[in-house]
């Protein structure tokens, strides 16, 4: 079973720095952070955590002096100030986000907690997609700078219990500890559960439930190395260490505020036949004008979208059904399972890959042929990702974008404090 805890989470010393807002001193995750946007975070306050998490880099930098170093003395200076501050006691942290998505109004609503490592495939914390080794090379270097977890993995549960959606629905309408909204306006809040009976009814809760991490493979997986290294340095311990835990958001998979969105891809070295490629295992229909290319695939599986640039044309592209794959069928049956194995893999034979969000700034890549080619997917389902987590399978890269995107700084980790 799952071990989730309360920790002394570190916060920003709201009362010591009242001038500051949140929006001046939170930041988006490091791996959507793009250069400029950095440089805008660095601006917006000396106490941004951006200097930490996503630190710049410097042509002079060395060993002795580089990002991982910078992000250590940034931490050290804002503890011994007083600008970050450990809580008094182990608490859960209820954190709510509104936001509004397709214009829809909604509210995602989870805790942060800390969970017990296990290695993934053996226990109750399933991993659902592949990982690249170089950012968790990263990753890695940041966590042995500072002893810390700076951002938290974004993670899901499952439970027809309501006990700690009441304790989180109560927080909800208190004065928060911190607010702040992010650049596309959703309002992200946070509050301390301290409250020892609140504390334990969560944990209750959360005994028998299998973890699914969400956002953060990752961030997990240099958990797991972090760990192993301590762990030779210090053998012959008799008692659970903060790195034996890592931070976590914790949300239930049927909150009603949880959005999935897809990741479009962009494709280059595409073959003049690719059209009659993809005829023997899909039904083609010609699209022409300014279509919905969302709206022409919404609520339907096996379709793909692809637009290679001619006018405004572009194709839907019907599954027929016919690929005998060489994989288990809880993986080969997804959209993005039959993109990237059959479509990219068997008939185009294209391993450069580019992941894109915005199905605009795709057309308009393709258009000056910047790139050949993209395909556009639907969503992936949460039950998908918890059914192909639950058979220990891996979906290629980039298939999920949950959203919204947690926010890094409302609470810090730092091993020294944890317990």
């Amino acid at each position: 079973m799952a071990e989730v805890v309360p920790f002394k989470g570190v916060l920003y010393n709201v009362p010591r720095i009242s001038q500051v807002s949140g929006e001046d001193l939170l930041a988006p995750p490091y791996d959507i952070i793009t250069p400029e946007y950095r440089e805008e975070l660095y601006q917006k306050s000396p106490y941004n955590v951006v200097r930490i998490d996503f630190g710049k880099e410097f042509s002079n930098d060395t060993s002795q002096n580089d990002k991982y170093t910078r992000a250590k003395a940034y931490l050290d200076e804002w503890l011994k100030e007083q600008v970050l501050m450990s809580s008094k006691e182990p608490c859960f942290y209820a954190y709510e986000i509104s936001y509004t998505i397709n214009q829809e109004t909604k509210t995602l609503r989870g805790f942060i907690g800390l969970v017990r490592l296990e290695e993934l495939g053996t226990g109750n914390i399933h991993p659902h997609e592949c990982t690249h080794s170089k950012p968790k090379k990263d990753r890695l270097d940041l966590m042995k700078m500072c002893g810390a977890n700076i951002s938290p993995i974004f993670s899901l549960y499952g439970s027809k219990e309501k006990k700690t959606a009441s304790i989180l629905s109560r927080a909800s309408k208190t004065r928060p500890y911190i607010e702040a909204k992010d650049s596309s306006g959703a309002i992200h809040r946070l509050w301390e559960i301290a409250n020892p009976e609140e504390i334990t009814a969560i944990k209750n809760e959360l005994l028998d439930k299998a973890i699914f991490i969400a956002d953060g493979h990752h961030r997990y997986e240099t958990a797991l190395e972090y760990q192993k290294e301590m762990r030779r340095k210090e053998s012959g311990r008799d008692q659970s260490k903060p790195y034996d835990y890592v931070m976590m958001f914790l949300a239930n998979m049927s909150n009603e505020g949880l959005t999935i969105l897809p990741t479009h891809r962009l494709v280059k070295k595409l073959g003049d036949d690719s059209l009659e490629r993809l005829s023997a295992y899909f039904a083609i229909e010609k699209v022409s004008g300014n279509s919905d290319i969302t709206g022409a695939l919404s609520s339907q599986r096996h379709i793909l979208g692809f637009y290679k640039g001619d006018d405004d044309i572009w194709y839907i592209l019907r599954y027929k059904g016919m690929h005998n794959s060489e994989i288990p069928p809880v993986l080969a049956n997804l959209d993005v399972s039959i993109l990237h194995e059959l479509v990219l893999g068997r008939l185009l034979h294209i391993s450069d890959i580019v992941y894109e969000m915005d199905i605009h700034k795709c057309i308009k890549l393709v258009k000056e042929r910047r790139f050949d080619a993209a395909f556009f997917l639907n969503p992936t389902l949460v039950e998908e990702v918890e059914s192909v987590a639950l058979a220990s399978l891996r979906m290629p890269p980039k298939s999920t974008y949950f959203y919204p995107k947690l926010l890094t700084g409302l609470v810090l980790n730092i091993f020294k404090y944890t317990f």
